[in-house]
């Protein structure tokens, strides 16, 4: 044979790494996320001189859902102190009720006021 170049043999390549070798990976710890609850506002009825004590138990009634003796108790809480707590809600909830309490004194030409407070 007539001599032919030698090549020398080729090393075989090493095989890629896996992609999840561990090489740069970032690890990301879970953290508890806490869920903190509404604030809670509490909505009060000031007293004035000329709202009648039934217009008062009326709204508590249809607007706070109090029976007549709660209702009854709250309205007398309201003219002897000057201010009572109809109810504790959420913000939302607090001030569409003190909303719907406002809009139905106007109507009935009473000079009734109510508000919202942090509780």
């Amino acid at each position: 044979m007539p001599d032919e170049p030698s090549v020398p043999p080729v090393p075989p390549r090493p095989a890629p790494p896996p992609a999840d070798a561990g090489q740069g990976a970032v690890v990301a710890e879970r953290k508890v996320q806490k869920t903190e609850p509404p604030r809670m506002y509490q909505v009060v009825m000031l007293n004035d001189d000329y709202t009648p004590m039934e217009f008062v138990v009326m709204v508590l009634q249809e607007y706070f859902q109090r029976d007549i003796e709660t209702a009854t108790q709250i309205m007398l809480k309201i003219h002897h102190e000057g201010r009572g707590v109809c109810g504790v809600y959420s913000k939302d909830v607090a001030a569409t009720k003190v909303e719907l309490v406002l809009t139905a004194a106007k109507r009935s030409g009473h000079p009734l006021q109510c508000t919202m407070e942090a509780a």
